[in-house]
C-alpha cells in the first residue's frame, strides 16, 4: 500500500495516551483557522497541525464544526476553504449557549451558573447588563435571541431569586 501508514488499531498504552480527544482537536483545529492569514484550505490546516492527523480527520473535524456554526466554509474549485465564524470569546460564548439552550430548566441553570460566579465575574455581568438596558438594546419584558421569557415574563422568579416590588408592576 505505498508505505502508507494508516493508524495502529491495537496499538499500545503509550500510542492511546498520545491520541487527543475530539474536543481537543476541535480546538486546536480553530486555533489554526484564527492564525490562518485568511479562508484556509483542510491541507493547510493538517500542515498547521503538524501532519501526524489523517486529511479525513481534519476535514471530519472541520465538517463538525461548520455543523456547529464555529467555522464557515466557502468553495474554491473543488475544495472548500474554511474561516472561524467567531474569535475565541465568542465561540465559548457560543458554547455556554448550546449548553443552555440544551436544557430544559433554563432559569435553574442560569441561577446556578449566577450564583457560582466570583465577585469579579459578578460585578463586570452587572456592568454589561446595565449597558445593554442603557443602549436600548433590549426592553423589559422583550424575549431572549432564543425565544426564552425574560424575567420580566416569568411571574415566578427563579429559586432564590426575589422581585423587587417595582418590577412585578413595570415601575
Amino acid at each position: 500500500m505505498g508505505g502508507k501508514s494508516f493508524g495502529n488499531f491495537g496499538g499500545s498504552g503509550r500510542e492511546r495516551a498520545r491520541r487527543r480527544g475530539q474536543g481537543q482537536l476541535e480546538s486546536q483545529v480553530l486555533a489554526a483557522l484564527h492564525h490562518a492569514p485568511g479562508p484556509a484550505t483542510a491541507a493547510w490546516v493538517q500542515d498547521r497541525l503538524g501532519g501526524d492527523l489523517a486529511y479525513t480527520t481534519v476535514m471530519t473535524i472541520l465538517s463538525r464544526l461548520h455543523a456547529k456554526q464555529a467555522v464557515t466554509r466557502e468553495r474554491s474549485g473543488r475544495a472548500y476553504v474554511w474561516t472561524p465564524a467567531a474569535d475565541e470569546a465568542g465561540l465559548a460564548a457560543l458554547r455556554m449557549r448550546r449548553v443552555l439552550d440544551g436544557e430544559p430548566d433554563r432559569d435553574a441553570v442560569l441561577t446556578s451558573f449566577v450564583s457560582a460566579l466570583s465577585h469579579h465575574d459578578e460585578q463586570l455581568l452587572r456592568t454589561l447588563l446595565d449597558r445593554d438596558a442603557a443602549d436600548g438594546s433590549e426592553a423589559p419584558g422583550a424575549r431572549g435571541s432564543a425565544g426564552a421569557p425574560t424575567s420580566a415574563d416569568d411571574p415566578d422568579p427563579a429559586p432564590g431569586r426575589q422581585h423587587r416590588p417595582d418590577e412585578a408592576h413595570g415601575a
